[in-house]
């Protein structure tokens, strides 16, 4: 269970502690954040609220320790990080328990989403090795006008401190794609995790606890975004941020101050549907891309432009998928489970009852209980709807007819976002056209959108993010190049020097 046995540690009364210097403690301030289950919308949890006095100390140790972990050699930075995989694997039980509790994830796929950061922080340590432990080589010559009087070697070398701010849907994920990036390459972190996620990511930082991680390196601090949010993302101390969410990115990368940003906010995936689809291949994606985790994926389908001719067809073979879906708590791994908070279903009703106002024809009757929306595909919808253009992270998917391929490029490119999109046809030469006419990060050929597996690219464009993300591309972000240059007394040429012209010029 959470917060027994190993990790009965993290753990105060009802009242999880924060980590700071290798030790679990509690706040000063006597405060706490509640945690509210989204499925019997009750206090589940509660988490220290801290200070931002805290907060200075935590980036004083994280500053400290980086120095130290620096001159770790690489192969004991790997060797601590596959420790911490093997921990995080080995308890995957209690920490997809909090992931059912605090955000409502069905039980198989809460499991999943610890056994995939355990095999993504593995992954990071091999691909660390590699790509650390290779430099550049430069010789003048290769410029016009010059002989070859320099050598230049280059190397990557730490940032200093990565703040890491991960998001509600997947806090365990989200946050070791930063962690472990971060640490293979020398750099201390400091983790704020979401409210709602808080508990895991405690969980999992308690996992890094025990692989023996030197005291100061790992950090996680709770609270209100309103009290250490912004404190946070624009302290000095912060050599580099690491943020998944929504538009609390755009304002972090206003505020933030002259460092690297990795950022990776939302989108509203596109899904163009040409007429020589395999229809039924569309439809399965579209129930996978569309409402797998109740449609709470930066990722998912929020958007099916599909061409006139084949579209009745097409929505009666979604509709007859949508009645199979289970709905429920994610207890009993229904497929669709209550949306993470109140708030998020208010946003999501307002989505809809917008889109009935103005004409959408609603394909299943909609019903919500609490946090618990059952999902519905909305056809013959408008670009005059809200939904067409909102995000609405919920169980609800805007079907727009088109009778171009033109229509549906340009709809997808109007958005403010452009992360991911994805086309279905049979002919390759469209699909590649398609792909690179679309304004996103990534377009998936014949299947939803994904983030993933973890070593791709994955990035966004326009309102969607900065930067990219992806093991080998989060490792180069969170490292500078260093270059020393060796000046020769004379021009030098692998074989081409004699031993007399050299002993006449040292």
């Amino acid at each position: 269970m959470a917060g027994t046995g190993v990790f009965s540690e993290i753990l105060d009364g009802d009242v999880y502690k924060y980590y700071h210097d290798g030790e679990w403690k509690k706040s000063s301030s006597g405060k706490t954040v509640a945690i509210v289950n989204p499925t019997t919308r009750k206090t589940q949890y509660k988490v220290q609220a801290c200070t931002q006095e805290e907060v200075n100390k935590v980036m004083e140790s994280a500053k400290s320790a980086q120095k130290a972990w620096a001159k770790t050699p690489l192969w004991k930075r790997a060797e601590l990080l596959h420790k911490a995989a093997a921990i995080l694997k080995e308890h995957k039980a209690p920490i997809a328990e909090c992931l059912i509790k605090e955000i409502a994830k069905p039980a198989k796929d809460s499991v999943t989403e610890v056994v995939r950061s355990g095999d993504l922080v593995s992954y990071t340590a091999e691909e660390g090795v590699r790509i650390l432990g290779e430099g550049k080589f430069l010789v003048s010559d290769s410029f016009p006008g010059n002989e070859r009087t320099k050598y230049c070697l280059t190397s990557k070398i730490p940032l200093g401190v990565v703040l890491a701010i991960p998001p509600f849907n997947y806090p365990v994920n989200l946050a070791v794609s930063k962690i472990g990036p971060a640490l293979i390459a020398g750099n201390s972190l400091v983790l704020k995790p979401p409210t709602q996620g808080a508990v895991s990511c405690l969980h999992m930082v308690h996992c890094f606890h025990l692989a023996g991680f030197p005291k100061g390196l790992i950090n996680c601090v709770t609270g209100k975004g309103s009290e250490i949010g912004d404190f946070l993302t624009m302290h000095p101390g912060a050599n580099c941020i690491s943020f998944t969410g929504g538009d609390t990115g755009i304002s972090i990368s206003k505020k933030a101050a002259m460092i690297p940003l990795q950022m990776e906010l939302g989108g509203k995936d596109a899904c163009i549907v040409l007429e020589d689809a395999d229809l039924d291949l569309v439809a399965a994606n579209i129930i996978k891309g569309g409402f797998s985790y109740s449609g709470q994926r930066c990722t998912a389908i929020k958007v099916v432009l599909v061409m006139e001719s084949v579209a009745d067809s097409l929505v009666e073979k979604v509709k007859a998928k949508v009645a199979k879906l289970r709905v429920g708590p994610p207890e009993d791994d229904c497929d669709i489970t209550p949306v993470v908070t109140e708030s998020s279903a208010n946003f999501i009703e307002g989505l809809v009852m917008d889109a009935k106002e103005k004409g959408a024809t609603f394909c299943q009757k909609y019903k919500r209980e609490g946090n618990l929306i059952w999902p519905v595909l909305l056809d013959n919808v408008r670009p005059d709807m809200r939904i067409a253009w909102e995000e609405p992270f919920g169980p609800i998917l805007p079907v727009i007819r088109i009778n171009s391929v033109e229509e549906g490029i340009h709809h997808c490119n109007a958005s403010n976002f452009g992360l991911q999109g994805c086309v279905f046809t049979k002919d390759i030469n469209k699909a590649v056209l398609i792909s690179d006419a679309m304004e996103t990060g990534t377009v998936q050929i014949n299947s939803a959108p994904a983030r993933g597996p973890d070593h791709f690219p994955f990035q966004g464009l326009k309102d969607s993010g900065i930067g990219s993300q992806g093991i080998t591309n989060s490792i180069n972000m969170m490292t500078k190049v260093k270059t020393t240059v060796i000046n020769l007394p004379c021009p030098s040429y692998t074989m081409g020097s004699s031993g007399s012209s050299i002993r006449s010029r040292i």
